[in-house]
């Protein structure tokens, strides 16, 4: 694929489609002047986790917008502090020195009520260093109506747009959009669009998610530190491999629940559970050095029930013993304590060094082509047929269970679903011993198989399940 830079805009070149990448809109500002707020407002959904707390936001959060035709993405930042020498602020910053190089547009928001600050007039003037259309929003502003004359003081930051809100209200959002479009790029009219496979980065906090997210995008997507839970939201980003879209959401770690002692990691964990649910693959991710927890059980046992597509990822192993021994050790007693997932393929890497990361790029593109694979009714009939040879279903009471035939109803997971003569008779053991069999048929590695079961009494209703293997 070919990409052409015009301007601030990036096309991406295929055979068939020209796409173009749509306009962005950065909102910056000081703490807790309601950026999050305002940007839950104008994506129309709570996706910015908010807080009364200054700090909340830490990473860049994305998502599309639009307003009056014109398609956008919206990105939230952390907030900006100035002669701070926190190292996590130092990471903040560069994450809204990010925001700001991709921006079309920036909206910087203050608040009425805080007035004007040397740090506002700092940002204002770093705004303006960036070259890129500004926009002030004065939010806070709760009254409908004439705003209040300390509204007119903001102008001294010196930018010509400048809007009353209230984000909490949604007062003065629609003149505050108006002022933002009228900066963006023209647009440029196109059809079509990827097929993005999302991908979910799943693990403990501190074991690397955000490194190996930033490994994969090739940039410094999320921030990167030693403290424990510097991610709280889920992030979205995408990046073309080998011709194929993919996008991957950045998870916020979980925690243990005696941990989780204030309502910002509690929403952080829902966020997490949603992740899981939006996704198609989860790269469960074990801290080599920290060993396996009953945390990364409980990650790994959200993705299987949900039916996910797995692989599990073992982080931070250019600090392990380097010997095959070694290795293979590791991933026993992965599978010893995995033993619902087996099917789970091992990859062990590095992402601060990048050992590692093709191979985790193979498997991932095999392990999708398994979750969406499809087998012919015939086919799969035909295994199923010489495993009741090799072993026939136990009878109960006299009466044996029959398979009369089976059919794949779906993918991503792939279903299957047999018809047989009495749902009853169906044991557990050989519900799994027929799964064996089809896994050592056909390659389905990663994903879990969904078996649907339906009796032939009318009253028999159909059983399904998702299942480990052995």
């Amino acid at each position: 694929m070919e990409q052409r830079a015009t301007g601030s805009l990036l096309f991406h070149v295929t055979k068939n489609v020209v796409l173009m990448k749509k306009p962005i809109l950065a909102i910056v500002g000081r703490p807790n002047t309601g950026k999050s707020t305002l940007f839950n407002a104008l994506a129309g959904k709570r996706l910015a986790i908010v807080g009364p707390d200054p700090g909340v936001t830490r990473d860049r959060i994305m998502t599309d917008a639009d307003w009056a035709g014109h398609d956008f993405v919206l990105i939230d930042t952390g907030g900006i502090e100035t002669g701070s020498k926190d190292s996590l602020q130092d990471l903040m910053h560069r994450q809204v020195d990010i925001a700001i190089e991709m921006a079309d547009v920036i909206c910087f928001v203050t608040d009425i009520n805080m007035g004007i600050s040397d740090i506002d007039h700092d940002i204002a003037q770093r705004l303006r260093k960036s070259g890129k259309p500004v926009v002030c929003a004065v939010n806070k502003i709760d009254v409908p109506g004439d705003p209040p004359p300390d509204f007119y003081s903001f102008y001294e930051l010196g930018f010509a747009d400048i809007i009353a809100i209230s984000a909490t209200h949604k007062l003065g959002l629609s003149e505050l959009l108006d002022a933002i479009i009228k900066d963006f790029p023209d647009p440029y009219d196109y059809r079509g669009d990827y097929d993005h496979i999302p991908v979910a980065i799943l693990g403990r906090p501190n074991a690397g998610k955000s490194s190996l997210a930033n490994k994969l995008l090739g940039e410094e997507r999320s921030i990167v530190s030693d403290i424990p839970g510097t991610t709280r939201d889920s992030l979205d980003s995408d990046i073309e491999h080998n011709e194929q879209m993919y996008r991957f959401i950045d998870t916020a770690g979980l925690r243990r629940k005696s941990k989780i002692d204030d309502s910002i990691e509690y929403v952080s964990t829902l966020r997490t559970k949603r992740a899981v649910e939006r996704c198609e693959i989860a790269l469960i991710l074990i801290d080599a050095v920290e060993g396996l927890t009953s945390q990364d059980t409980k990650v790994a046992g959200m993705a299987h029930q949900l039916g996910k597509a797995s692989i599990f990822v073992v982080n931070k192993w250019d600090l392990m013993t380097q010997s095959a021994q070694h290795r293979k050790e590791y991933e026993q007693n992965i599978r010893q304590r995995f033993n619902f997932m087996t099917y789970a393929p091992v990859v062990f890497l590095s992402a601060k060094t990048g050992e590692g990361i093709d191979q985790l790029w193979q498997i991932i593109e095999e392990v999708h082509v398994a979750y969406h694979r499809r087998m012919p009714t015939s086919l799969l009939n035909d295994v199923i047929a010489d495993a009741i040879v090799m072993h026939p279903a136990p009878q109960y009471k006299g009466r044996q269970l029959k398979i009369y035939y089976a059919t794949m109803t779906g993918v991503a997971p792939p279903t299957i679903l047999f018809f047989i003569n009495d749902i009853k008779l169906l044991h557990f053991s050989y519900e799994r011993y027929l799964e064996n069999r089809l896994r050592e048929s056909f390659d389905f590695k990663g994903t879990p198989l969904t078996l649907r079961w339906k009796g032939k009494a009318a009253r028999d209703e159909s059983k399904s399940v998702v299942t480990p293997d052995d």
